[in-house]
């Protein structure tokens, strides 16, 4: 339990204080409605669906102000920035971001669910009452209507004699609360449908486009109250008393004790939760339009092995930190489209760089037209937005650091491990990292081949500067087949590898996660190590729980800490 606590007790206590508030803001909405005095006429008519449909109203009002936060990527980055001189634990917390996004927008379309089958066991009730099904009183409010038809209680002003069900047809689709309605439950269900892994995965040009309907969806959020469907009593002169009168409605308006009740509509309050970070939104967006405009000049482009294109660009006034990404995008594809890369080179070089794999129809498409181009060609015009920080921002603050990549995934601490040559290379003093072990896990042997130089470089440093032991790195094979198995069994004394040419032979399958976490702590009984993933959830879900399982309450001991890139 404490080792849990070590890696995950801040994200558990946000989670527990935004429940926490869900909790609170449903229950004193619910209560509001299912006793307030004002709503006493308004629930004989909708009974506990009212209550029903307005607690989760005040839920959504604050998760819609949130849902946005989390993908404001330069505000993000201001705040990594205000909080570097606070613990690594609060930092972290930012890196989970998109986790956040994705559990606000559950909650957004939890709430919207039951927010749209209570109203519209509303809207049947407000038909019967108005057409007479129940009793008497029932009948008696839905008549009640004054010269200027403003202080009625049933929004269903008039009914259609001949079909029953007409009435709240038309009403649902002429109202303003009943056609915005529609709008952000088609806008909702096409974002949370075409967000699914799979389809995010393989047709991201669907989830982008769809995501973008959140336009619509705030639009809609803005105006749905304005139809003033819920409607309360107001005060009068002489009091209205329902205790009183609501047996005498037969004499409302004919003895002094019972006046006609006045009715209203609440004000609309869904905009004043959503403005702020609408307003921040739009702000974040002039901002990367900004970027988009700024030229951006090729200083190279390889095509590498495994069909990995590598772009190296320069753009004026660009400052970097290792691990950062950036966003891509290329005008002859799409005007729209921006996809996120991370990049490879190091902040001490005149340049930044991305490693770009062939996963989608975009990168197919940007590789294609590359390959075209003209020996010594500049690329088509690319416009970038960023750098946005991450979680590999932090490695340097660790005395030890565990450095785990899954094939393309590997990007984050290319620029790393540059950044590192660097250092030692300037004799910087600000490096205390003291060890840094390596994981790299490739289902083929082409996509080391990129990679491999800069180990190379990397191996030569060292060993120049009596710091052999500095970095320790492993390459793991995931996939091959007999013709390759002969040829390592062949080769397998020679003093170089004979996958990647590297002194350290390449290892054949997957990692002993076990294993691993226990050298890593027997070799550094008392250090702090970060754990960075660049790789699948799977791989994720399995070092978080090795990390929680060999850190040690105990200060004076090893501790892990769990750090993974999110896009």
């Amino acid at each position: 339990m404490g080792n849990r606590i070590i890696n995950q007790g801040l994200t558990s206590f946000i989670l527990v204080v935004w429940m926490a508030i869900n909790i609170f803001l449903f229950v004193w909405f619910y209560f509001f409605y299912d006793l307030g005095d004002q709503f006493f006429y308004t629930r004989h008519l909708l009974g506990s669906a009212l209550a029903w449909a307005r607690a989760p109203a005040a839920v959504l009002n604050f998760n819609c102000l949130l849902i946005l936060l989390p993908v404001c990527r330069n505000l993000l980055s201001l705040v990594r920035g205000s909080f570097m001189c606070c613990g690594r634990t609060m930092r972290k917390q930012l890196d989970k971001n998109l986790s956040f996004h994705k559990l606000v927008a559950y909650t957004i379309g939890l709430m919207t669910a039951v927010h749209i089958i209570a109203h519209l066991l509303n809207v049947e009730w407000y038909n019967n009452s108005r057409r007479g099904v129940y009793d008497g009183l029932s009948k008696a409010l839905s008549d009640l209507e004054d010269t200027e038809n403003t202080t009625y209680l049933n929004p269903f002003r008039d009914i259609d004699t001949t079909d029953a069900q007409q009435t709240p047809t038309r009403f649902v689709f002429t109202t303003i609360a009943g056609l915005t309605g529609i709008i952000i439950t088609l806008a909702l269900i096409l974002i949370i449908t075409s967000s699914m892994e799979v389809i995010r995965r393989s047709y991201f040009e669907v989830f982008w486009f769809t995501h973008h309907l959140f336009i619509i969806f705030f639009a809609g959020l803005v105006f749905h109250g304005a139809g003033r469907v819920v409607r309360s009593q107001q005060s009068t002169d002489p009091p209205h008393n329902f205790t009183f009168c609501k047996d005498r409605f037969e004499e409302w308006g004919l003895i002094p004790e019972c006046p006609v009740p006045q009715f209203a509509g609440g004000f609309p309050q869904t905009w004043m939760w959503v403005i702020a970070p609408m307003i921040l939104y739009v702000f974040e967006r002039l901002l990367r339009f900004i970027r988009y405009m700024q030229a951006v000049r090729y200083r190279k482009i390889v095509i590498r092995p495994s069909k990995v294109l590598e772009l190296q660009l320069v753009k004026n006034g660009f400052k970097m930190d290792v691990g950062q990404y950036v966003f891509l995008n290329c005008p002859a594809i799409s005007q729209l489209e921006w996809h996120p890369f991370t990049m490879t080179s190091a902040p001490e070089e005149d340049f930044f760089s991305v490693h770009i794999r062939s996963a989608g129809d975009w990168t197919e498409k940007l590789i294609s037209m590359v390959e075209q181009l003209p020996e010594g060609a500049q690329g088509p015009k690319m416009g970038v937005d960023g750098p946005f920080g991450t979680a590999s921002e932090d490695v340097f603050d660790y005395e030890v650091a565990m450095l785990v990549g899954a094939g393309i995934g590997v990007t984050p601490f290319a620029s790393i491990l540059k950044s590192i040559w660097y250092k030692f290379k300037d004799s910087n003093p600000s490096l205390h990292t003291r060890k840094i072990y390596f994981y790299w896990l490739c289902r083929e042997t082409n996509a080391f081949e990129w990679f491999a130089d800069l180990l190379q470089v990397l191996e030569k440093e060292m060993e120049g500067r009596g710091m052999g032991n500095f970095l320790t790195y492993k390459l793991y094979l995931t996939g091959w087949d007999q013709s390759h198995a002969t040829h390592v069994m062949v080769h397998f004394d020679e003093d170089t590898d004979v996958v990647t040419g590297l002194k350290q032979k390449t290892h054949y399958g997957r990692p002993n996660w076990e294993k691993e976490f226990e050298q890593v702590r027997k070799e550094n009984p008392t250090a702090v190590v970060g754990t960075f993933l660049c790789g699948p959830a799977a791989l994720a879900t399995v070092l978080e729980k090795k990390c929680a399982k060999y850190s040690d309450v105990d200060p004076r001991k090893t501790k892990f800490y769990f750090n993974k890139e999110n896009f």
